[in-house]
């Protein structure tokens, strides 16, 4: 058994589709059912419902796919940690980044810093929200960078942890759109005929800022929950499927929204998060790395500079 086939098969069981999943894991369609046969082959059951679409685990496949996320994770973790060992003394910056982050925010903002700061050696630890700050916390990484939200605040010391605001995320309802250019399903919804709802696994952080935003809303919201999953990757796979309304951040579907694949699905139900690094503060007797050092510096002026930006304009307004 091989650990692709395992990855190939979480992917399917978030997206629900085989030709999705091909596309995302870079195989051809047939080349993907194969290994999701030769996995089968190797529980010796299976694991998939074919007879219904979208695609369904059955029991054996719901069991393996709770497996397998943590056996992957648990690979993922033991990786991170021998390479850690090699690049002892050398300066690779580790960044601990939620999926989502990692998959939208993260690549343009190295990006910037390439361009502004200059170049720099880094290693992007992807996890939910929860191992991102746990990995903090342990020390194994030099830099957290994560949501922020004052409802769903972390506990971390800010006598042992530093922070640095990098900017905001919004995350709204969104939905494939029609021929029209109009949303397929659009909020509030109604109490007879609910609305089909793409939403986060429990316990995913964006999913407790949804209930925020839902539990807000001076509407009632009528939404019938048709799918989770805790990577908002998979929500916008299915929301690009017509599974129904997804709420995602803003960075993740700028392309879908520029290109009318998806529209928004309602007006003010989004919510703005910051997104924030954190490091641990290097006590009196040792020493960051030097280039995380020298970024943590650059960060910090970037902030004082956007703080005092703000700060002009606001004085300025006033006077006006």
């Amino acid at each position: 058994m091989e650990t692709k086939w395992l990855e190939d098969f979480v992917s399917l069981a978030d997206t629900r589709s085989f030709s999705r999943s091909a596309q995302m894991r870079h195989v051809t369609q047939p080349a993907f059912s194969r290994r999701i046969q030769a996995l089968e082959a190797w529980a010796g059951t299976d694991l998939v419902d074919r007879s219904s679409y979208p695609t369904r685990l059955t029991p054996a496949g719901e069991t393996l796919y709770s497996q397998s996320l943590e056996m992957l994770q648990s690979l993922q973790s033991t990786r991170a940690m021998l390479r850690g060992h090699t690049s002892a003394g050398q300066d690779v910056i580790e960044f601990a980044v939620p999926h989502t982050l990692a998959f939208t925010f993260f690549p343009a903002w190295v990006s910037s810093l390439r361009e502004k700061f200059g170049p720099i050696k880094s290693r992007l630890i992807a996890l939910n929200v929860h191992d991102a700050v746990l990995r903090l916390v342990e020390g194994s990484c030099d830099l957290l960078v994560t949501y922020h939200h004052d409802s769903q605040p972390f506990q971390l010391d800010p006598n042992r942890y530093e922070m640095v605001s990098l900017g905001q995320e919004v995350l709204a309802p969104f939905s494939r759109s029609n021929a029209a250019g109009e949303p397929e399903f659009s909020l509030p919804g109604r109490a007879g005929q609910p609305l089909p709802y793409l939403g986060y696994a429990p316990g995913a952080y964006l999913g407790r800022i949804v209930d925020l935003i839902l539990k807000s809303s001076s509407t009632a919201i009528h939404l019938d929950r048709v799918y989770e999953t805790d990577m908002a990757e998979g929500l916008k796979a299915m929301a690009l499927e017509g599974h129904g309304i997804a709420f995602l951040p803003l960075s993740a579907v700028k392309k879908e929204l520029r290109a009318k694949k998806l529209v928004s699905a309602g007006t003010h139900l989004e919510m703005t998060m910051d997104v924030r690094v954190y490091r641990d503060r290097p006590g009196p007797k040792e020493a960051a790395k030097s280039q995380a050092q020298a970024l943590w510096i650059y960060l910090q002026a970037q902030s004082s500079s956007k703080e005092r930006a703000a700060g002009w304009v606001g004085s300025q307004a006033a006077i006006r």
